[in-house]
Formats: C-alpha cells, structure tokens, sequence
C-alpha cells in the first residue's frame, strides 16, 4: 500500500475491477492486508507466550490501483473468505456487518498461514 491509513502495509488483492463500476469510476481493487504485524518469536518461548505473540491485525480496504504496488512475491489467499452478502447489490460497497465477519476469516487465514511458516515475507515489517 502506498497512500492513506495503511501505507507501507503489505496486502493482497482478493478482488479487482480493471474497468471500474458505476460507483468509482476508475480501475480498484479489494485488498486485505496487515495492520498490526506479529511479534518476534523464538524456540524458548513458551506456548503461551508464542500464542499471543503471533496475533496479528488484519485490515479489508478497497483501493484505487494507484495506490498499491505489486511485488514479485504471491499469497495464496482463497476468495472464499468473504461472506457472501460482502457488497450491497445497490452501491457495491462493502456491507458493514459483512465487514467485520470477513475481517474475522482473514485474521483466521492469516494467523493460520503465519503459524505454518508460509510465506515469511508477508508477515514481517517493510523497513524503509
């Protein structure tokens, strides 16, 4: 992410619109990214300390193109993840109960993914 709140977050694009929709006009994407990264963790930790050491903060955002940066590196993130009534079939923004539902699946994914050692890049501070 470039711009606004997130900027310097990694995310991942779930959905894209190349040609835009009725409401924004112009090319954007729904990403979800990490607000709060996971803790450094070693092997002398005990499991407990590990558990919350490795929550993490999740962020779901809809973005312009211009505002996101593609890397060489991918996540392999299932779209299932969103609940079926994620937009509101009038405007196609993002219902808010929906949201926060959705929210919660990405967490659960994330946190899974980081726990299996997958993808370690993703899951660490951009340093800039």
């Amino acid at each position: 992410m470039l711009n606004g709140r997130y900027a310097g977050r990694k995310a991942v694009i779930l959905k894209n619109y190349d040609e835009g929709t009725s409401q924004r006009g112009y090319g954007h994407c729904l990403v979800a990214g990490v607000d709060r990264y996971p803790r450094a963790v070693n092997a002398s930790m005990g499991a407990k300390r590990l558990a919350k050491r490795s929550k993490l903060k999740p962020f779901l955002k809809v973005v312009n193109f211009t505002h996101v940066m593609p890397t060489r590196y991918s996540v392999e993130v299932d779209t299932k993840v969103l609940p079926a009534d994620f937009f509101d079939k009038k405007d196609n923004a993002p219902n808010p109960e929906a949201k926060k539902k959705a929210i919660k699946s990405v967490k659960g994914v994330f946190e899974e993914k980081y726990k299996t050692g997958k993808n370690a890049w993703f899951f660490q501070k951009l340093r800039f």
